[in-house]
């Protein structure tokens, strides 16, 4: 089951994030902006890294090339830092993003692929065989330093660019106020995470000591 959801995780996020690239790009040089700006635009949202993330992930597990090439993302604690940062992805987009714009067509297939399936498919996994309960709560300070970082680069990145790729971060248009609250609320919730995935992973440790005996 554990090889099964992993090979699915990586066919599926691969094919998201490449027909979003595909169909992403063009439509954002529509849009007037540059390749390389679109380029930037893209790599600029936390879904498309994170699931980034998440295919590294089952690429380092599944081969020798991919370990030798990504050895970083085999590691228990980097599994279990993308598991958390991809269920969050889940959450912000299927409670505050999914109600501000309606996709049709192919960026439908993306969104349903890139914030619903790969963050399932992906959790499902690490429950059931990535997790192997050696995780410790210090790991928490490395694991937020992803979100924080990104929130330091979009902001720091917005009067610049003149764009943000979440509505809640806008700062131009929300005030920063309503910014930072946003900003403390994410945080917040990637943090509790945090707590929940260590709990889970010894949890299911456990479990599995048990069913072993």
């Amino acid at each position: 089951m554990g090889r099964f959801l992993q090979i699915s995780g990586l066919v599926i996020g691969l094919a998201g994030l490449v027909l979003q690239f595909c169909i992403s790009i063009p439509a954002s040089m529509q849009a007037g902006r540059g390749f390389l700006d679109s380029l930037i635009f893209y790599f600029s949202f936390f879904t498309i890294l994170t699931n980034i993330g998440a295919v590294l992930v089952h690429t380092a597990l599944l081969s020798s090339t991919g370990y030798a090439w990504f050895p970083a993302f085999a590691g228990p604690r980097v599994r279990a830092g993308v598991a958390v940062a991809i269920t969050l992805v889940f959450i912000i987009y299927a409670t505050v993003l999914a109600q501000l714009w309606q996709p049709q067509g192919l960026f439908l297939v993306c969104d349903v692929l890139l914030h619903y399936v790969t963050p399932m498919l992906f959790v499902l996994w690490w429950l059931v065989a990535g997790a192997d309960g050696t995780t410790r709560w210090r790991d928490i300070s490395w694991w937020m330093v992803y979100p924080i970082a990104y929130l330091v680069y979009v902001l720091a990145r917005a009067p610049i660019a003149g764009e943000v790729p979440y509505p809640f971060l806008n700062v131009a248009k929300n005030g920063a106020t309503s910014v930072a609250i946003s900003a403390l609320a994410v945080t917040g919730l990637f943090l509790v995470l945090c707590v929940v995935a260590v709990l889970a992973d010894h949890g299911v440790s456990r479990l599995r000591a048990q069913k072993a005996r």
